[in-house]
């Protein structure tokens, strides 16, 4: 839902953070898309042999976006290999007021963020295969579905002319009712920038 308050700053801060939030004296920031880069596949291939080094590197870049909500690393049962999965916490979207966070990519990823409650996940599953691991990596994106709008003057609680008189002890405006989170799909725009700062750490390795 739309808040109104988000809107009032966004319309405050965005001619400052067009310009400003993208800038870098050291280059560019994490979560910024480097340009004329092509897309990387989706299962991406990483040649290096030693799974113990490579699942430490997955988990500082992941780190960078999420917090780590479970991980089950790639390991050995007799002759086989088993795939590593790594589940990170739902977190809420960054805004175009929040430009050191990185789960929201610059553009409209950021701007929906700012304008509407979003919350975005990691699932990655990091997979023996010749030649190296493939590190398939899905980042979910939901909308929260509220029975009313944030700010709205006029929701749930309303005065009623009636005889029976009904009293509440909940302050109101202080609770949020929140009716689940409705998918959204994928955000392929993230996946990638993930995805980019995983083959350069692995790059050298």
């Amino acid at each position: 839902m739309i808040s109104w308050i988000r809107v009032w700053l966004l319309c405050a801060v965005l001619a400052c953070c067009t310009w400003g939030c993208g800038w870098h004296p050291h280059g560019p920031l994490i979560g910024q898309p480097t340009p004329g880069l092509p897309g990387l596949q989706n299962p991406l291939l990483v040649a290096i042999a030693d799974r113990d080094v490579l699942w430490e590197q997955v988990i500082d870049t992941l780190d960078d976006y999420f917090a780590i909500q479970h991980e089950e690393r790639v390991r050995q049962v007799g002759e086989v290999l088993l795939e590593g999965r790594i589940e990170t916490f739902p977190v809420g979207g960054a805004t175009l007021l929040e430009p050191w966070r990185h789960d929201s990519t610059p553009g409209p990823e950021r701007l929906q963020a700012t304008l509407q409650s979003i919350r975005r996940r990691a699932v990655v599953r990091v997979t023996p295969t010749a030649g190296g691991y493939l590190i398939d990596l899905a980042v979910y994106k939901e909308l929260e579905d509220l029975a009313s709008p944030q700010h709205a003057t006029v929701g749930r609680a309303r005065v009623r002319h009636e005889t029976t008189l009904e009293r509440s002890e909940q302050e109101v405006g202080a609770d949020t009712f929140t009716l689940g989170w409705i998918p959204l799909g994928r955000d392929v725009t993230l996946e990638q920038r993930i995805l980019q700062d995983i083959r350069d750490r692995t790059a050298g390795v």
